[in-house]
């Protein structure tokens, strides 16, 4: 059943309204507000920190369009996920990157989750606590994916505590991944980035993924690698909108302890840090969009940062996952657990850390 909190203070929780004839849920306390689009993936499109009414996340100019209503006049080779991307953030299984057929099955870019209605239950209501239980089952694999998400009083930080099962009869492949970007207002002056990562993979050549910022193909340590022009280009360092030009896709990997990362207006002082098991999310992609994509879907208007925790590389779809010996295996019937921790923080320039808890550290 459909439910709302009745509290007007402390943390409150809500399954019960609709937006364009979707179904949308609102967890939120006195300093973070979360909206899930339930009939779209459960995808977060608002993560506001109260304090400073700012969403770090990444919202495209025009509507958030409803996939069940709002219809392309022709469908795309590569599916519908481009013509319904807005940002935000969107959770992808079994297929990450570019459409793919793996074992019999077609998958569209970024698989088959992200846009389809979630099952949802408010789990937790409670003025210091409340917590969210949403599932989806893909449509052409085998694959029942659970995700609670909480928040607790006081803290500018969601907890997503997660189930990922197998109801096949055989082992199946998957990519598993955290579709996160960033953008304006949050990215206006530019943005450092921290990270427990210390190795960097450039993608190689990718047709008509240009103006590239790096040389592809190069493995180098986290964060300096060879620009175009064989300069070092620091990519810790997210170039200000007015700087800004190109695109890039790189991955992360070989973290140092626990995998976190930290992303800060330094400007402002405020940032979204995020932790998750490096040992399941073993590579977090780096997708930049800088104003250097032209034509569909970016249309030379999009300041863009994405950082995105994956269980795979690359962005070439399932078969090359598995080429690569990167994709998860899930064996008949078996569950995979995992925990992440995302939240928003005020008063640093720098990170130095990311605690379990979700606390970020630094100066």
């Amino acid at each position: 059943m459909p439910h709302s909190s009745l509290r007007t203070h402390g943390c409150r929780v809500s399954d019960e309204w609709t937006y364009r004839g979707m179904r949308v849920a609102v967890l939120e306390n006195e300093l973070l507000r979360v909206l899930v689009l339930l009939d779209r993936g459960a995808e977060i499109v608002e993560f506001r920190y109260k304090p400073l009414d700012l969403d770090p996340l990444l919202r495209l100019p025009g509507e958030l369009r409803n996939p069940a209503r709002d219809q392309p006049s022709i469908g795309a080779a590569g599916g519908a996920f481009l013509d319904y991307y807005a940002g935000g953030w969107q959770e992808i299984l079994p297929n990450g990157g570019q459409p793919a057929v793996h074992r019999g099955a077609e998958y569209g870019q970024h698989g088959e989750v992200s846009l389809v209605p979630w099952s949802s239950e408010v789990a937790e209501d409670g003025p210091e606590r409340v917590a969210l239980r949403c599932a989806v089952r893909a449509l052409r694999t085998p694959l029942l994916l659970e995700r609670t998400m909480a928040l607790e009083g006081g803290r500018a930080v969601l907890t997503l505590d997660e189930r990922l099962t197998s109801e096949a009869g055989e082992p199946l492949d998957a990519m598993w991944g955290h579709h996160v970007a960033f953008g304006l207002p949050f990215l206006e002056e530019g943005a450092t980035i921290a990270t427990s990562a210390r190795r960097l993979l450039v993608h190689e050549d990718l047709p008509g993924f240009t103006p590239r910022r790096l040389r592809p193909g190069q493995a180098v340590a986290w964060p300096v690698a060879e620009a175009g022009d064989g300069a070092p280009l620091d990519l810790s360092a997210v170039p200000p909108r007015t700087e800004a030009a190109g695109r890039e896709m790189a991955y992360l990997t070989d973290f140092d302890g626990p995998a976190w990362y930290a992303i800060t207006n330094v400007a402002r002082r405020v940032g979204f840090a995020m932790r998750w098991d490096g040992a399941l999310f073993r590579y977090l992609w780096l997708w930049q969009e800088l104003g250097g994509g032209t034509g569909y879907p970016w249309w030379g208007r999009t300041y863009a940062v994405a950082l995105e925790p994956w269980t795979s590389y690359p962005t070439l779809g399932l078969p090359e996952a598995v080429a690569r010996g990167t994709q998860l295996v899930l064996q008949p019937g078996e569950t995979v657990t995992t925990h992440l921790t995302a939240g928003v923080y005020a008063g640093l320039a720098a990170v130095t850390s990311v605690a379990e808890d979700g606390t970020a550290a630094g100066s």
